[in-house]
């Protein structure tokens, strides 16, 4: 994954500038939003380059190899830029690199002000406070993830028709290949309340489609609202009913998920709520379940394609999305074909894959059997060649559908419009300026791998 980074606004005049770089994955970029959110009292506004801003935050993710040293490098081109300013510019490191080497970070890169932890960063205006004042810590990694969303403000500066909603963090399974459960802490679950009353402020804000994210969103559970007359514990499934039900929610999305805990209300969920769109990012990491045990997934292959069957029983139209690594330590070339067999037996819509790289701190980093890169090498480029004849397929299926597309951005020519589909796919259609923000009815003419063709079915929105 690459790195975002925000929106920018133009700040007015007297407002200090905020430059944040996002890496990684959905939940950073939650994150950044809504540290964008806790430092507007402060007077911060967004700007384009981290050249124009007084504070810098690089929001890191740690999955990634090198990811450390990217951070570095990244660090010493905002040295200079600070020197440049005359020591104006404050620096901040968030995230989980932040997490996993706070204090590394502090002694190899004085020019850094700040570092924050995921579950942390709701302090930065506290820390901001004690950095003029020259008193108390510039470190905070703690897990207080309670703590974190009840100090949040309860308002969000959202543009565009889409939202992310981060209603779980953290992770308990502990995959043997993962740090997230060491810079994410164990998994924590918002209350339904908090969760609604987030959905509501957003689709008054005109938000069209909610994404519910999580680290493991589906292990997302609560306590059932005062007025459900059944009482006891919700599962994502009762979650995703309740959030279908506020006016303006046109699309509900949710990610990641993990296998263990597609619970069968969920599952009836894909059947039974017309908002929640037809697509199901799943990931599975490997098809040999040799290879599943070794990285503690604790579930087999025949595990996995028994759900996606049950998923597809309820909602045939599914798409689905995965995501795989080749050449785990020990991955022997019957291993990697039972992952190719799984591909075939699954079909996906599509997919992500990369070769292994060890996180240092987990316990595959010191797995003997480490497989060679070249092997690694011929494994994902057969790996991708499938992942993309699926992908193509998928997309050229649609050609003489007539899908409604979310749009959300302007394309490279004029009048040219771009969104997605329920199915996660890239639409781009001609003559659609009017429709930013809407979603409208559109006829698919072309398909590529990554993108559709499409032509408006009529000029009028749908939703």
């Amino acid at each position: 994954m690459g790195s975002t980074p925000q929106k920018p606004n133009t700040p007015k005049p007297g407002a200090k500038g905020l430059y944040i770089k996002t890496y990684g994955c959905q939940m950073n970029v939650y994150d950044s939003e809504r540290m964008r959110d806790v430092l507007a009292p402060l007077g911060y506004a967004p700007v384009e380059t981290p050249e124009a801003a007084d504070l810098v935050v690089l929001n890191t993710c740690h999955i990634r190899e090198k990811a450390t040293e990217k951070v570095f490098s990244e660090l010493g081109r905002l040295k200079d830029m600070k020197e440049d300013s005359g020591g104006i510019m404050r620096i901040a490191v968030a995230g989980c690199v932040a997490q996993a080497e706070g204090e590394e970070i502090m002694r190899r890169q004085p020019a850094v002000d700040m570092v924050v932890g995921p579950q942390s960063y709701h302090r930065l205006p506290e820390m901001i406070a004690r950095l003029s004042r020259k008193t108390g810590d510039a470190l905070e990694i703690d897990f207080a993830a309670e703590e974190k969303f009840d100090a949040l403000p309860k308002t969000r500066d959202v543009s565009g028709p889409s939202a992310f909603l981060s209603v779980q963090e953290g992770c308990d399974k502990f995959c043997t290949f993962c740090v997230v459960p060491y810079t994410r802490g164990a998994e924590y679950s918002r209350g339904v309340d908090a969760i609604v009353a987030e959905a509501r402020e957003l689709a008054r804000k005109g938000v069209r489609e909610i994404v519910l994210i999580g680290q493991n969103v589906n292990a997302w559970h609560g306590a059932a609202p005062a007025h459900d007359p059944k009482g006891g514990e919700w599962g994502l499934g009762d979650l995703i009913r309740h959030v279908a039900r506020i006016g303006g929610v046109e699309r509900i999305r949710y990610m990641t998920s993990h296998p263990r805990d597609m619970a069968e209300d969920l599952i009836q969920a894909h059947g039974d709520v017309e908002q929640l769109a037809p697509f199901l990012h799943l990931p599975v990491q490997a098809g040999s379940d040799r290879i599943l045990k070794a990285m503690n997934r604790q579930h087999t292959a025949e595990d996995y394609l028994r759900i996606i069957d049950r998923v597809r029983a309820v909602r045939p139209d599914i798409a689905l999305a995965s995501d795989f690594i080749v050449g785990f330590p020990g991955e022997s070339d019957k291993d990697f074909e039972d992952t190719l067999s799984l591909v075939k037996a699954a079909g996906y819509a599509q997919a992500y894959a990369f070769k292994y790289s060890p996180r240092p701190g987990t316990p595959a980093s010191g797995m003997h059997l480490q497989v060679e890169e070249a092997v690694k090498e011929e494994r994902l480029a057969r790996l991708l060649s499938l992942i993309n004849e699926q992908a193509q397929a998928f997309n050229t299926a649609t050609i003489g559908r007539k899908l409604p597309v979310l749009f959300t951005r302007k394309g490279k020519r004029d009048g040219q419009v771009l969104g997605y589909s329920p199915y996660m796919q890239s639409v781009h259609v001609e003559h659609g300026a009017h429709l930013a923000n809407q979603i409208a009815e559109v006829d698919i003419i072309d398909a590529t791998m990554t993108s559709l063709t499409g032509r408006l079915v009529n000029a009028e929105v749908i939703a």
